[in-house]
């Protein structure tokens, strides 16, 4: 048996966007909430959610559904890190909170939105553990939260199983998306007994997808390793640039305030412009050679942050 990685595009949308119970069982598994609070049924809704004004920005998600209460849920895979991905997450989460209400409908009608994002990137190298649940809660009194919100980021490199005899769904659903990919021949019997991923793996087999969704899938990896490729190259440029930036702006105030200051202080602030510069330039450039490959516009702008219309005038 030959599998496919269910961290793909195509892949994880197939699993997780065309089949309800997956999706809640991943949902259940995976979000801080109670047992008298799971999920039971969900309805699909558009992922992509398009502005009540043009002017307004157009955004994609993986996967939107909600269920009968009303709540609303994000499920996201992405595959490389970026400080811009995370501001995408508030945006998308705020802009499917804000528009549950029609005009005149009161605001106790809003229900929470629960946004979740599997990472295949370690973004909290300093953090220890691989679960970040972000919510609006007291600064002083942390017991005192704001229902609305709730962002959860799940850093998937970092996770390890305890021990792999362990049948806890979250502990199941982590190792169907950390250890099944290309090279998979036999998935492991804890994964293949239970119904749920044993469906989940069954939906990967290479032989349930058409050459055309094939192409299509070589050529997502292919856009990843370009995306690695000039978003790390772009960092080391703008790193380089600023250090060299800042150690000629560090050595003329030196001159003045003293050297030793003048240098940290120029390293600190050609560091900061120089990333900050680099990263720009190598989202443009990842947009653009993106462009070139015929990738379909929303897909780049999901992947770099950049509104169709900056992507449509390049």
């Amino acid at each position: 048996m030959k599998y496919l990685d269910p961290k793909a595009d195509l892949t994880f949308k197939r699993v997780f966007g065309e089949h309800p119970d997956l999706v809640i069982s991943l949902l259940n598994a995976l979000l801080p909430i109670t047992e008298e609070e799971a999920i039971t049924d969900i309805e699909y809704l558009p992922a992509d959610m398009v502005p009540d004004n043009p002017i307004r920005k157009y955004s994609i998600v993986d996967v939107r559904c909600r269920d009968k209460k009303g709540r609303q849920f994000l499920v996201e895979m992405q595959t490389v890190w970026s400080a811009e991905f995370q501001q995408r997450v508030l945006f998308n989460a705020s802009k499917a909170y804000v528009r549950q209400l029609g005009k005149g409908e009161q605001y106790e009608l809003l229900q929470p939105v629960y946004s979740l994002n599997l990472v295949n990137d370690i973004f909290e190298p300093n953090l220890k553990g691989f679960y970040h649940h972000y919510k609006l809660v007291h600064v002083e009194h942390t017991n005192r939260v704001i229902d609305g919100l709730q962002l959860i980021f799940v850093e998937l490199p970092k996770f390890t199983p305890h021990t792999y005899s362990e049948k806890k769904m979250q502990i199941l659903w982590l190792r169907y998306l950390t250890e099944i990919d290309e090279k998979t021949r036999v998935a492991p019997d804890e994964l293949q007994e239970n119904p749920d991923i044993s469906k989940a793996l069954t939906i990967l087999e290479e032989s349930a997808f058409s050459d055309e969704e094939l192409a299509r899938y070589e050529g997502f990896w292919d856009m990843v390793s370009v995306e690695k490729t000039l978003y790390n190259s772009g960092w080391r440029k703008g790193v380089a640039e600023g250090k060299a930036e800042g150690l000629a702006e560090g050595k003329a105030e030196g001159l003045a305030e003293g050297k030793a200051e003048g240098l940290a202080e120029g390293k600190a602030e050609g560091l900061a412009e120089g990333k900050a510069e680099g990263k720009a330039e190598a989202i443009l450039q990842t947009a653009a050679n993106l462009k070139k490959l015929n990738i379909p516009i929303e897909v780049i702008a999901q992947s770099t942050g950049l509104s169709i219309e900056e992507i449509k005038n390049m």
